[in-house]
């Protein structure tokens, strides 16, 4: 799979990063925006890091 995290300011100048396949699909967003750039990278490397072997649980 080929994708790219996009990191952005919104409307109300607060940064939000998305993750948009290289088909131009998001596959997920921040769903929040934060203060600063930097703690948009953060929430990015949480999501690498935290996610890489995630289950699927269905509900």
């Amino acid at each position: 799979m080929a994708a790219t995290f996009e990191l952005y300011t919104d409307k109300s100048d607060q940064w939000r990063w998305r993750l948009r396949h290289s088909n131009g699909n998001i596959i997920a967003d921040s769903g929040e925006g934060y203060a600063s750039k930097a703690k948009a990278k953060q929430g990015i490397e949480s999501v690498k890091s935290n996610a890489p072997d995630a289950d699927v649980e269905e509900q």
